[in-house]
């Protein structure tokens, strides 16, 4: 029987991964932060400049409270408080 080896994605040499530190959440980590609607100074750190919501994997938060998050932007929106998309050129 002979072994047959995958090749390899890239050809060039592995590189090391450097450690990167894990994300904390900043609700949990501060219980005093809370999320709501009504603060959009609050929410616009989880929006990006071209109006989408920040994922999880970038804001570092756990998922129940990204999931808080999500809402409360999207009513902020409802309600006209946060744009719900970054402005645009009609041509």
């Amino acid at each position: 029987m002979s072994e047959e080896r995958t090749p390899s994605r890239s050809n060039g040499p592995r590189r090391k991964r450097t450690f990167q530190r894990r994300k904390v959440c900043r609700f949990c980590a501060d219980k005093q932060a809370s999320i709501d609607y009504k603060d959009p100074r609050t929410l616009r750190s989880f929006i990006s400049e071209r109006g989408k919501i920040v994922p999880r994997r970038i804001s570092g938060n756990c998922a129940k409270h990204q999931r808080e998050i999500t809402e409360a932007i999207k009513r902020a929106r409802n309600i006209a408080l946060l744009p719900i998309a970054s402005a645009h050129v009609m041509p």
